[in-house]
């Protein structure tokens, strides 16, 4: 994950589903039955074919609703390119040289707006099409809750400032996923995005060569995985070589967590979930039943897509600049937590 955070706080208080104030529309299932019937058709008709073309973008758009929706909310400002007035998020320490297939979105939006020009937000579209990613690479399918406004505006600032380090340990993401009142088990839930997609060298050098500043690799990883990460990822080796998230990379399912109940946990904040006590539990459950895991993987997800900022949006006809052109100013209060990136 690839996949699996927080915050600057703005002139707006960022709102969890029980606070969305009474001026933003409740997220509902069947939002565009009439004024879009065929949307999320639509959006997996797309989806089904860009994985054909290119099986690792599944993976890839899976991650935009981690990327989007812990960034202010879910509101499509990931996909917002940089204009002169404004730096947006792809160039952010998590996104740059990471994110990948924002051309996916621009597929499924155009496909959209020749079916319903402008009904359907670039913000649901991400919801809709990290869904289907995960359905059609083998994972569990849900029904997705709908309505969402596109943002005005994008920061750099705020990716930079809120998501979370590959290099961060589980005590440190459960304190972070708490923010957004996510828990213990919605953050190993979720972590199982891994199950799919690659991840980059620049992200595991420090496990393999000088883990916590001691000159030596992880001992957590498991001896035999450790040399092929090696091979991979030499010491002065190109940062964007990849290497797979788990032995399945791309089929969503369970070995992700027996990966790491093993010692072969690629990224160092996956390895960590088994060698806490806090989160070790919940791997080793769901290493062993892979029927829960799905299930609280949904869970986590609609719980993440609740997220909400509460600031006036639009429905983008371009998810890659606003209406107009122009951003919308916003002026930031004071900085909480900063130099999480994954």
């Amino acid at each position: 994950m690839c996949l699996l955070l927080l915050f600057l706080p703005f002139v707006f208080t960022f709102l969890l589903p029980a606070a969305v104030p009474a001026a933003v529309p409740p997220l509902q299932p069947g939002y565009y039955a009439k004024t879009c019937p065929n949307a999320e058709l639509i959006v997996r008709d797309v989806m089904k074919k860009a994985m054909i073309r290119e099986p690792r973008s599944g993976a890839s758009v899976m991650r935009f609703q981690f990327h989007d929706c812990f960034v202010n909310g879910c509101d499509g400002s990931m996909l917002l390119d940089d204009t002169p007035n404004m730096l947006g998020e792809k160039l952010s320490l998590s996104n740059i040289n990471s994110l990948r297939s924002y051309e996916v979105v621009d597929e499924i939006k155009e496909a959209l707006e020749t079916a319903c020009p402008q009904i359907v937000s670039c913000a649901d579209i991400i919801i809709m099409a990290s869904r289907d990613a995960v359905a059609l690479s083998g994972g569990p399918d849900w029904e997705v809750k709908l309505g969402r406004k596109d943002s005005l505006f994008a920061s750099q600032a705020d990716a930079d400032d809120i998501m979370p380090s590959p290099r961060a340990n589980a005590s440190t993401l459960i304190n972070l996923f708490a923010k957004y009142d996510l828990s213990v088990k919605d953050l190993v839930a979720l972590s199982g995005s891994h199950s799919i997609g690659n991840g980059r060298c620049f992200s595991i050098v420090f496990r393999l060569y000088n883990q916590s500043d001691t000159g030596r690799p992880d001992p957590t990883i498991e001896p035999k995985y450790r040399q092929k990460l090696d091979k991979l990822c030499p010491l002065g080796g190109d940062g964007n070589v990849t290497g797979d998230l788990d032995f399945t990379p791309h089929l969503f399912d369970n070995q992700y967590f027996k990966d790491l109940v093993n010692g072969r946990g690629f990224l160092n904040s996956d390895e960590t979930l088994y060698t806490y006590w806090k989160t070790r539990e919940y791997v080793k459950r769901y290493s062993e039943d892979e029927e829960e895991f799905f299930k609280d993987f949904v869970e986590g997800m609609i719980k993440m897509g609740d997220l909400q900022s509460g600031r006036p949006g639009e429905i983008r006809k371009n998810c890659r600049v606003v209406n107009g052109g122009q951003p919308v100013a916003v002026v930031r209060e004071r900085k909480v937590l900063s130099n999480y990136y994954m």
